[in-house]
């Protein structure tokens, strides 16, 4: 018979490999910020050029100024989403205070399937409701006469952080409750139980049981969204990006991705990427000891 630990560490196993695949073995690539990159050859035929390509962020306040815009842009919006983090613990408790179980299950799954949904679907959503010419949403502002002509939102940089912030909750409302949900599920009924009997009622029940019974989780996952918060994908911000809104839009993700595919400087990219995740490793230990120091335990 298998023991037990071994059974645990088959299961954990394939986690494990695609980790090593997927997250550590694409570190060989950093070997690209040393060199100067060519196409079609070996990486060991390539001139080794030391810290050149990190000097170049630095090598003129033009190029600093450029840096400084990305990341202001990319922690902006990364602070308006934090502000919001506390509205997926609220619409959790929501959606569990729903007494019809159908349509308790009804509304969860509406809110959860714009998670799967692609950003270039959502986007060609969004251009067809704000279109200029054929839009739903000018249509009706115009015969509403709120507007005088219709306006170009999407290729306008106005309040750009927000609309992002504003689709990026849309899309992920119904999935990051999920694991509200489970902690609910987690919170002992007897709790429940004396306080009724003690004549609380529904709303003292959530603010006096729920709410303390979610802090644990909403904390530590708060926590690791502020180690993470240099990292926002670009899927969203390379579908919304356009030359009217390029400046206050593109973010360090979109950023590395134009400076290496479209320019082709794959090396400074490189250097751009390692520079990212020394910044989100340095914030991970930062806050896991903030959270030591506070809560008395750590994230890991």
């Amino acid at each position: 018979m298998i023991q037990t630990r071994y059974k645990l560490f088959l299961l954990v196993l394939p986690f494990m490999v695609f980790v090593f695949v997927f997250a550590y073995l694409p570190l060989w690539g950093w070997l690209y910020a040393f060199v100067d990159y060519k196409s079609g050859t070996s990486i060991f035929q390539m001139d080794f050029v030391g810290l050149k390509w990190f000097r170049m962020l630095v090598y003129s306040k033009q190029q600093i100024n450029e840096i400084l815009r990305v990341v202001k842009n990319t922690l902006g919006m990364s602070f308006l989403n934090l502000s919001l983090s506390f509205l997926p613990m609220a619409f959790a408790i929501l959606l569990y205070e729903i007494r019809s179980s159908r349509m308790r299950r009804i509304v969860q799954t509406l809110t959860t399937i714009p998670h799967f949904i692609s950003w270039v679907l959502v986007y060609s959503v969004v251009f067809s409701l704000l279109a200029v010419d054929s839009g739903v949403v000018n249509n009706l502002l115009v015969d509403l006469g709120l507007i005088g002509k219709p306006v170009n939102f999407l290729a306008s940089s106005e309040y750009i952080w927000i609309k992002m912030v504003m689709l990026d909750l849309w899309k992920g409302l119904g999935w990051s409750a999920i694991l509200y949900l489970a902690a609910i599920n987690g919170i002992p009924q007897d709790l429940y139980e004396a306080a009724r009997i003690d004549g609380a009622g529904r709303y003292r029940c959530v603010w006096h049981i729920t709410v303390p019974g979610l802090l644990p989780t909403y904390f530590v996952l708060l926590l690791l969204a502020v180690a993470n918060m240099i990292n926002t994908g670009m899927d969203q911000y390379f579908v919304f990006s356009n030359a009217m809104n390029k400046s206050s839009i593109e973010v360090l993700d979109l950023y590395t991705y134009n400076i290496g595919l479209l320019k082709g400087n794959f090396s400074l990219a490189t250097v751009i990427s390692i520079l990212k995740s020394f910044v989100s490793l340095t914030l991970l230990f930062s806050v896991n000891r903030l959270s030591k120091t506070l809560r008395g335990e750590s994230i890991f």
